[in-house]
């Protein structure tokens, strides 16, 4: 890290300051909440509660919502820059791809960008959601983390798809802080069990 800041201008070495310093400072505060106010107990396996059941599927009619938001903007993106998918379809078009402005270009990469986001974190907080709801977690916090993840990942979509940058860190903040608060309250809950 030492030689990759040498080059840098002073506005340049506080910015990478606050990007590496970001993730930890909202693993902090997950924890914090975690332990102040979500009811951490010792880790038992268990069939999932209603709570948990309920907060998983509005979570997932939440993303469902989200994807199709995303897979119509695309389409309605192409459509109105006339962009095609596939090489046949250029072929059988009066467009041709040089003839496709920049702007076109980047609204599409817009797109593709936010959709493709969404699918990294959905993936990680899949990986998160499915051991933690059969960890006997409390109903405040299955509803907190679940449900916060896939609202913050909506108005991720919203501030992306509208360049809304200011609106846009928010959101990946309470999607990353809703990723770190399962992951942090798995682990809090194991400590608390001491292996047995």
């Amino acid at each position: 890290m030492g030689k990759a800041l040498e080059n840098l201008d002073s506005h340049q070495k506080k910015t990478m300051k606050i990007v590496i310093a970001y993730p930890m400072g909202v693993a902090a505060v997950s924890i914090l909440l975690n332990l102040l106010i979500l009811e951490v107990s010792p880790f038992t396996v268990s069939l999932p509660n209603y709570f948990c059941l309920l907060a998983l599927s509005i979570s997932a009619i939440i993303f469902c919502i989200n994807h199709t938001w995303l897979m119509t903007a695309t389409e309605l993106t192409r459509v109105r820059y006339k962009m095609r998918t596939t090489p046949e379809e250029w072929k059988n078009s009066e467009v041709h791809r040089e003839d496709i402005s920049d702007h076109a270009r980047y609204e599409l990469e817009r797109v593709h960008n936010a959709h493709r986001n969404t699918s990294e974190n959905t993936l990680y907080f899949s990986l998160l959601a499915l051991p933690f709801i059969f960890t006997s977690p409390s109903n405040l916090a299955a509803v907190t983390w679940l449900i916060l993840f896939s609202l913050a990942r909506v108005g991720y979509t919203y501030s992306y798809l509208n360049g809304k940058d200011e609106f846009r860190s928010g959101f990946m903040t309470l999607g990353l802080l809703a990723m770190y608060g399962i992951a942090s309250y798995i682990f809090l809950s194991l400590v608390w069990s001491g292996g047995g």
